[in-house]
């Protein structure tokens, strides 16, 4: 699955949110042992190897290692550009993997930034949203973190369009993944300070979750009615609070 745990760190400013009854996560009494779970693991084994690999690769290395899987991540990317009617921008996906699997050697290597095609971030579970699918109750996924019931049928589809997945070879698939992993986890140790920092550990993710996908969605302009959760969710720079 595309989400990790820890990627919904890079949207918020900082503010924590109090738990209390929301009415996007109405699964929070089973959510909150499994977020235990996941948290749990991921001091035990996913920060410690993230460290690990982050202190002996050098960091040519770990942007080689990033690139080639953003470059696969591209393939996605594309294809629901396309779906939501967005053929200019999946015309320069499609090259962006071009260019960089060729160009740049499998992906290790973003040329296709250096040439003009930027990037862009679309999945199935956006699609999904463009097409008018409510995203439903907030889940928090045993090892794969947190998703929505649309995300979560999103990221099936997405599963799908990932060349690794159609290889007979388990080990090489698995080994692939396990390091998509731990390179994903190590590029948000930076991060884990101010997720300790919360007041309420699995609020903050929810809430952070939440308002990504919403930004995400709307491709950064949420409809009015959809504009509550940045200002409920303290995310305004200039507040006080904050």
């Amino acid at each position: 699955m595309k989400y990790s745990l820890f990627l919904l760190l890079l949207l918020l400013n900082g503010c924590a949110t109090n738990s209390g009854d929301n009415p996007e996560d109405p699964l929070e009494s089973i959510n909150r042992p499994l977020y235990s779970f996941n948290r749990a693991l991921d001091k035990a084994i996913l920060r410690p190897a993230a460290k690990g690999y982050d202190a002996i690769t050098p960091e040519p290395v770990q942007t080689g290692v990033s690139n080639f899987f953003e470059n696969l991540e591209d393939i996605s990317t594309a294809v629901n550009g396309l779906l939501q009617g967005k053929v200019a921008q999946s015309g320069s996906d499609t090259l962006r993997v071009v260019v960089n699997s060729t160009v740049g050697i499998g992906g290790l290597f973003d040329v296709a930034s250096s040439w003009g095609l930027d990037k862009h971030d679309e999945d199935f579970g956006q699609t999904l949203g463009f097409w008018g699918f409510e995203p439903g109750a907030y889940l928090m996924l045993p090892l794969l973190g947190p998703a929505t019931v649309r995300d979560g049928l999103g990221a099936a589809f997405d599963y799908q369009l990932d060349p690794f997945n159609r290889t007979d070879h388990v080990r090489t698939d698995n080994t692939v993944k396990g390091f998509d992993l731990l390179n994903r986890r190590t590029e948000l140790l930076e991060f884990d300070a101010q997720l300790e920092e919360a007041i309420d550990e699995y609020a903050f993710i929810r809430d952070a979750y939440l308002q990504n996908r919403a930004f995400k969605v709307y491709d950064g302009n949420p409809p009015e009615d959809e504009e509550e959760w940045l200002d409920d969710e303290c995310y305004e720079e200039d507040e006080e609070d904050c």
